[in-house]
């Protein structure tokens, strides 16, 4: 509520620091490539180190400051170490982007292998989540979680570890919303579909590898995709800012869906 703000102040995140998960390639690095292109100083997180300082080369000449941490977030004393490492500085926003999705048929997942996933697309966030939300209860602050359509409306089949976990997300934000909205935190999900990433052009490869299902997974999502073409990183990027900046001052608990249409068909 106050006086109405110019749309450069809206969209500007000058003077903020975000913290990225899974920054050094695909969906993580455009939302970093956008935050940085609106003021924004950068924490970025993956395991890929040699990308990651790639990044912050390339991100440090639009004039911010972008700090990068190698960090294995299927392990909580990692976690804990980077929060740890962060003392006096805080990030504004934390975007929970980093996940994996490999392929298992149902029947063939064991304990190490589903722990590996969750540990990785559900519980990374809930700790990432805590540790943002203890660290500034005074202040409050902005997380976006990137969670999928896959959550929604599953369409690929050996994907049901995925399903569930990015399920999770979307759970836990919404809590998170209803709990700490009066505290000024504001907690929304995005949810990605047909965007061509490095990971997504890996699942491809397994297609022109004879993979006969996932080529019929493709065709059907084709099919069936209102705006008739995938999308690119820096569409969900732009989401994301959205999400980050004062635009969506009064958007807490919800699920964006950035799918090209895909959950409407």
């Amino acid at each position: 509520m106050g006086s109405k703000k110019p749309l450069s102040e809206l969209v500007s995140l000058r003077g903020k620091r975000a913290l990225i998960t899974g920054s050094a390639a695909g969906i993580g690095k455009a939302i970093a490539d956008r935050f940085a292109e609106a003021g924004a100083d950068l924490i970025l997180v993956d395991m890929d180190e040699k990308k990651l300082k790639e990044t912050a080369a390339e991100l440090g000449e639009l004039g911010v400051y972008v700090a990068t941490n190698k960090v294995d977030l299927s392990k909580k004393p990692e976690i804990d170490a980077l929060w740890n490492s962060l003392k006096g500085s805080i990030p504004d926003i934390l975007v929970n982007n980093a996940g994996i999705y490999p392929f298992c048929d149902f029947l063939e997942i064991d304990e190490a292998f589903f722990q590996k996933v969750y540990a990785i697309n559900l519980e990374a966030v809930l700790w990432m989540c805590q540790r943002m939300i203890e660290a500034r209860k005074k202040e409050g602050g902005v997380i976006i979680n990137v969670g999928s359509i896959e959550a929604v409306l599953p369409f690929k089949r050996g994907m049901v570890h995925y399903d569930a976990s990015k399920a999770g997300v979307i759970g836990l934000t919404r809590g998170l919303a209803r709990d700490f909205g009066d505290k000024g935190f504001r907690v929304n999900v995005l949810l990605p579909g047909g965007i061509v990433t490095p990971g997504t052009r890996g699942a491809a490869t397994e297609f022109f590898r004879g993979n006969i299902g996932l080529a019929k997974t493709g065709y059907d999502f084709m099919a069936r995709l209102p705006m008739g073409r995938v999308g690119d990183p820096d569409e969900v990027a732009r989401a994301a800012l959205f999400l980050a900046c004062d635009l969506s001052s009064y958007v807490t608990g919800a699920l964006l869906a950035v799918d090209g249409g895909f959950l409407s068909a």
